[in-house]
């Protein structure tokens, strides 16, 4: 099988793409803080923003593609530590487009769906970046470093994602669960919109833009929920306690980070390449009794 190295792979979403992908591709996955075993994949532990300790896993594994999945990726993180953000959100970014160059092998680069300041939803790729936070700004800049690093490269902007979780990351799914089967409330936004995804799907996308995708790419669900509706119906589906569920909007929450109201994102460009994402009830009936 050919070689792919899959960077963040004890991430939530990296640890998914490296159960999905390790069927068809033989997988090199890049750990740093919690170093881990997945069978059947081979896990190197390696700080990314070290770009000598970089070159070499590359002359070493000689990958014959690269999904760089790794990131700083909690929006409030970043806009309380933008420098240490930074170096791994848009540095790294660069230094990878650039060695995939170099070796002129296929790269997808995950970006996010808060480039976006959530005033034009649903947005399509040729919608312009806005984004409201430093998250999504160092995702603006990680996309241009890339693109003009290594043109030939798959940018792959991101909903928010749940499922199961990795040993080391969860998703928001799992602290929803746990706050409502403790019985206490949770405050879930009626005013902010996404389209969700399950991290198997999202990984099934990724690995499909590796092979016909070309620019950038929207790998959104199908619908497009608010926070509250989607807690709604996760707890029907999943038999949870609903009565902690409680609304809110966006200005009842202080966060560090600014919030866009709606970045839920027009995916029909990867729908026509094959990209088929069930609908959220149907992902959800496949987490019962598993999360």
């Amino acid at each position: 099988m050919k070689k792919l190295l899959i960077t963040g792979a004890s991430g939530f979403l990296g640890w998914n793409l490296c159960h999905i992908a390790r069927k068809e591709w033989d997988i090199c996955g890049t750990t740093f803080s919690h170093a881990l075993d997945i069978p059947g994949v081979t896990t190197r532990s390696l700080d990314l923003r070290d770009f000598e300790a970089l070159k070499q896993l590359f002359a070493e594994v000689k990958p014959d593609a690269v999904i760089h999945a790794a990131a700083c990726s909690k929006p409030n993180y970043c806009q309380t530590h933008p420098n240490e953000a930074y170096g791994m959100n848009v540095t790294v970014t660069r230094n990878i487009a650039g060695l995939c160059a170099d070796a002129e092998i296929p790269c997808v680069f995950t970006s996010t769906d808060l480039i976006f300041d959530g005033l034009n939803a649903p947005y399509k790729e040729t919608h312009s970046p806005n984004p409201i936070c430093i998250y999504g700004e160092q995702k603006v800049i990680a996309e241009e470093s890339a693109r003009s690093r290594y043109p030939k490269i798959a940018i792959c902007r991101m909903p928010v994602m749940f499922g199961l979780p990795s040993p080391a990351s969860p998703s928001f799914l799992q602290g929803f669960i746990r706050t409502l089967r403790e019985g206490k409330e949770i405050a879930l936004f009626t005013d902010e919109y996404r389209s969700s995804v399950s991290a198997s799907t999202a990984a099934k996308g990724l690995l499909l833009a590796l092979e016909k995708a070309k620019g950038t790419i929207h790998l959104g669900g199908k619908e497009r929920l608010s926070r509250y509706d989607f807690g709604r119906l996760m707890a029907e589906v999943l038999e949870l306690p609903s009565t902690g569920i409680k609304a809110c909007l966006q200005k009842d929450v202080k966060m560090p980070a600014p919030r866009p109201s709606d970045v839920s994102l027009d995916s029909s460009k990867a729908f026509d390449l094959g990209y088929n994402p069930p609908l959220i009830r149907e992902e959800l009936e496949q987490l019962k009794g598993k999360v």
